[in-house]
C-alpha cells in the first residue's frame, strides 16, 4: 500500500518555527507580525554587534588623526582621507607585512592539509594496528593550553630534532607547527568516516591503492570539510601573534599580526586604524567567498556528495 506525500503548503511556517506553532496560528495576522518582528529585531541586534565595529574602524581609517581623537563615535568624519589607506601601505611599511601574511599562511595551510588529509585518511580509511591509541593521544592535546607548549616548541625549532638545523627567523618554524592541529584532524576524520565504505570496497576490488583511494574517492568528496580546513587555518595563520613574534625576530619577516602592535605606541593614529582595516579585509573577503562551503562542511553531509 503506497501512500502520497502531500506537497507542503505555501503559507506553512517555516522551519524550524514548524515544530513550536501550528500552521493555523502562523496564518493569524498577529501571530505573524510578532514572529516577522522579532526575526527584524535579532538581525538588527545582530548588525550592530558584528557590522558596528567594523565601520567605525573603517571610519577611523578614513579620518585624521586629531578628528578620531576628539570625535570617536560621530558617524561619519568632517574631514575624509582616503588617503589614508595608501600612506599606511608607504609609511608604515604594511605592505611588506601584508605580504609576509600570505606566505605564512599560505604556507601552514599547504601544512595542515597534508597532515589532516594524509592522517585522517590513515584513521578513518586505513585504519592501523595502534591507530585508536595515537587518536587520543592527538585528541588529548586539546586540553593543553598552547602558551604551556610555547618553550618546548621553541626549542625544538631551535634544533630541529633528526636534522639538527636551527629554523628560528624563518618561515619554516611558523609552518612546521601548523599541521600540528587536532582540532582540524578531528573534522576531517569524521569526515571521512561518514564516507559510505562500500566505495572502498569496490574500488579495493577494482584494484584501486591507498593513494587511488585518497585521490579519486575521499579528496573529491571532501571538499566541503576541506573547504572549512582551510578558512579556519587562514584565519587562524592570519592573526596568529604570540608564536610568529617567538619565532620571526626579524621585523622584516613578521606578519602583519605581530607588525601593528610593535608600531602602535608610535605611530599616527588615523594610520594605524588604516592598516588594522587593511588587515581585516583579507579573512572577511575569505569568508564572504567561502561560507556556503563553510556551511556545508560543518554540517558534515556525506550522502549529498555522491
Amino acid at each position: 500500500m503506497t501512500t502520497d506525500t502531500a506537497p507542503p503548503r505555501a503559507d506553512a511556517a517555516p522551519e524550524p518555527l514548524s515544530r513550536l506553532i501550528s500552521p493555523h496560528d502562523w496564518r493569524r495576522p498577529g501571530t505573524f507580525l510578532v514572529l516577522r518582528g522579532m526575526h527584524v529585531l535579532v538581525l538588527v541586534v545582530l548588525l550592530l554587534f558584528c557590522a558596528a565595529p567594523l565601520y567605525w574602524m573603517f571610519k577611523g581609517a578614513v579620518s585624521p588623526a586629531d578628528e578620531v581623537a576628539a570625535h570617536p563615535l560621530s558617524l561619519w568624519p568632517g574631514q575624509t582621507r582616503f588617503g589614508n589607506l595608501s600612506e599606511a601601505l608607504d609609511t608604515l611599511d604594511i605592505g611588506r607585512s601584508l605580504l609576509n601574511s600570505v606566505f605564512l599562511a599560505a604556507g601552514c595551510l599547504a601544512a595542515q592539509l597534508i597532515c589532516s588529509v594524509g592522517a585522517g585518511f590513515a584513521l578513518s580509511v586505513l585504519k592501523p594496528r595502534y591507530g585508536k591509541a595515537f587518536y587520543g593521544l592527538v585528541l588529548a592535546t586539546l586540553l593543553v593550553p598552547g602558551t604551556v607548549s610555547l618553550v618546548p616548541l621553541y626549542l625544538t625549532v631551535q634544533h630541529l630534532p633528526g636534522f639538527g638545523v636551527n629554523l628560528v627567523n624563518t618561515f619554516w618554524a611558523v609552518w612546521l607547527p601548523a599541521g600540528a592541529n587536532a582540532f582540524n584532524l578531528l573534522l576531517v576524520k569524521r569526515f571521512f568516516d561518514g564516507i559510505p565504505a562500500e566505495l572502498y570496497e569496490a574500488a579495493r576490488v577494482d584494484g584501486a591503492g591507498a593513494l587511488t583511494l585518497l585521490w579519486r574517492i575521499v579528496v573529491p568528496m571532501s571538499r566541503p570539510v576541506l573547504s572549512v580546513v582551510s578558512l579556519f587555518t587562514l584565519i587562524a595563520s592570519w592573526k596568529d601573534y604570540i608564536w610568529p613574534l617567538i619565532a620571526l625576530t626579524d621585523p622584516h619577516k613578521q606578519p602583519i599580526a605581530v607588525t601593528l602592535p610593535v608600531i602602535a605606541g608610535t605611530a599616527d593614529q588615523g594610520l594605524l586604524l588604516a592598516g588594522l582595516f587593511l588587515a581585516s579585509v583579507p579573512p572577511l573577503l575569505l569568508f564572504v567567498v567561502f561560507q556556503r562551503q563553510v556551511v556545508n562542511g560543518v554540517g558534515g553531509d556525506t550522502g549529498s556528495k555522491g
